[in-house]
């Protein structure tokens, strides 16, 4: 994930990567994480590491500070990830193998963004410089956001009350034989 967050600020000249973690408040994993840039070439002056946010309001402003949101790979950020676009934020995801690789697929399929799903690491790179050259506006996302699927809860809720009838009728015919 490293060489392929380095190659995406290469592709974008004047970059930077801003990386939110509690666990980044460790100056020694900080560093670590800065030398693992190096060695692909990122000036640690490129990378911004913040630990621990004071409130969740805090951590929600953090976003008017971020451009594009990079997934994480091989497990994708899920809470992250709504986050970034309630917040109008464009998200790139890589499409894993398994679940916990394809929550982004699933969240940027249903708010309507498949366009910045990659199947592999250089299409993630060029969907994050595509996005950093011409980002859609905040509003932009947050509208297609509140009309798609991801966030329209009635059509969850009938969708899932028909499941469980389903579910309820299938057992009670089982039981019945």
């Amino acid at each position: 994930m490293v060489a392929t967050w380095a190659a995406t600020l290469q592709a974008a000249p004047g970059s930077r990567l801003l990386l939110k973690s509690r666990q980044l408040a460790d100056t020694a994993l900080g560093e670590r994480l800065l030398a693992e840039f190096a060695k692909h070439g990122i000036e640690a002056a490129r990378i911004e590491l913040r630990g621990r946010i004071a409130s969740r309001a805090v951590h929600l402003a953090l976003y008017r500070e971020v451009d594009i949101a990079l997934d994480t790979f091989p497990y994708n950020g899920t809470t992250t990830t709504c986050e970034a676009l309630w917040m109008g934020v464009p998200v790139v995801t890589l499409a894993g193998d398994r679940h916990a690789g394809r929550v982004g697929v699933s969240l940027l399929e249903a708010a309507g963004f498949a366009d910045w799903i990659a199947s592999n690491e250089g299409e993630y790179v060029d969907t994050a410089a595509r996005l950093a050259a011409d980002r859609p506006p905040p509003g932009e996302i947050r509208s297609r956001l509140a009309s798609s699927k991801l966030t329209d809860a009635r059509r969850f809720t009938a969708v899932l009350e028909a499941a469980l009838r389903g579910t309820w009728r299938d057992k009670c015919r089982k039981s019945r034989i």
